[in-house]
């Protein structure tokens, strides 16, 4: 059966594309973005394979 581990975490308005692009190298898949709680910005849902 497959593990997953997950990451939450902020992508600034500035280079989000910069921030997933620096997370996918390592490892982690996009599973979803959504509206920041505090309502400025947005949060990346990211999960990848757990190793151990």
């Amino acid at each position: 059966m497959t593990k997953w581990e997950y990451f939450i975490t902020p992508l600034p308005l500035h280079t989000p594309g910069q921030v997933l692009n620096m997370h996918g190298d390592e490892g982690w898949e996009l599973v979803q973005i959504a509206p920041a709680p505090n309502g400025t910005g947005s949060v990346a849902y990211m999960k990848r394979e757990k190793t151990s």
